[in-house]
């Protein structure tokens, strides 16, 4: 393994930016031999840990069986370090989206430098998976975004990822400033993980992404290994429809399902109430059958809110 910066820039007080990365390669690779290569990034938004818990494991997984490897595997697990130790979804002095910035220029100012660089030093990768959180409010299974601009390269890839849900937007709702667009648009097969929620690890989101990932480097022949990992088939937005439940009424919103739990129409999902008068506000029913892939989970609501997301099956009326 070998730990280089990819960035660095000075910053007041005597202080340095460095963003990081961490190179596992085959011993076997040789000139004549051109070896595939994946890269994982997380931390692009500061607030979303549950991607540096991925890495670790990976790392972790790659320091015990370097002998099956046989491509490489880059790792950047804080990419927004400063985020990431100010607890900042954005980049701290210029509240700037890093997820907005991309492609960024060596001109520009900081944080368009160090997408700049972030973007270079992955191009040329054969595969990227750019791991996110939800925020603080919600939670949200293991699941994969994708632009259906780029779904037929991407979507094979995907499936065999190890998660519950592939959700493959329209490019009106993946902006071109993303990791991925950018990525994608430079030839760079880009994935985006959703799971767990801001500021928190989710063990178990942990652990079933790595075996997603050592299953996908297995069948890209990035790593040769003897285990047969076991993914679970995802849902897939291809074959159905998102349904969101907004909160009607403001107040406290407690669930009456786990998440990702499999329902019928007519479930409950929860009830909103006011803790003063010890009353119901209102109760929220799942509007058709499916899969609960996103709930609330910081529990004070306002109208509007968001509560729920359900991916259904379609209907199939014309």
């Amino acid at each position: 393994m070998i730990i280089e910066e990819i960035f660095t820039s000075n910053l007041p007080v005597g202080e340095k930016l460095a963003i990081k990365r961490a190179r596992f390669e085959s011993t076997e690779i040789n000139d004549n031999k051109k070896a595939k290569r994946i890269s994982i990034v997380s931390g692009i938004h500061g607030d979303e840990l549950e991607g540096q818990l991925v890495i670790y494991l990976l790392a972790d997984w790659l320091n015990k069986n370097s002998e099956k490897l046989r491509g490489i595997v880059d790792l950047y697990p804080a990419v927004n370090s400063l985020g990431v130790d100010t607890i900042t979804r954005g980049f701290p002095l210029y509240d700037v989206d890093l997820n907005r910035a991309f492609p960024g220029s060596a001109q520009e100012f900081l944080p368009g430098q160090v997408v700049h660089a972030l973007a270079n030093d992955v191009r040329g990768s054969d595969i990227a998976i750019d791991i996110h959180s939800s925020n603080i409010f919600l939670r949200e299974i293991p699941q994969i975004r994708i632009n259906k601009e780029f779904s037929k390269d991407t979507l094979p890839l995907a499936k065999e990822l190890n998660c519950d849900f592939i959700w493959i937007h329209d490019a009106v709702t993946v902006l071109e400033a993303t990791f991925s667009h950018t990525l994608n648009s430079m030839g760079t097969k880009t994935l985006v993980v959703e799971m767990g929620v801001g500021m928190r690890l989710t063990k178990e989101y942990g652990n079933q992404l790595l075996i997603g990932i050592l299953n996908l480097m297995k069948k890209e022949r990035i790593i040769e290994c003897e285990e047969n990992f076991d993914v679970r088939v995802p849902f897939s937005s291809e074959i159905g429809d998102v349904f969101y439940l907004n909160a009607p009424r403001s107040g406290l919103f407690v669930p009456a399902l786990d998440h990702c739990a499999i329902i019928k129409e007519g479930n409950k999902i929860g009830d909103i109430v006011d803790p003063l008068s010890g009353t119901i506000l209102s109760t929220l029913f799942a509007p058709n059958d499916g899969i609960l892939f996103t709930l609330r989970e910081y529990p004070v609501v306002y109208e509007g809110s968001l509560i729920a997301r359900i991916f259904g099956e379609k209907s199939g009326k014309n």
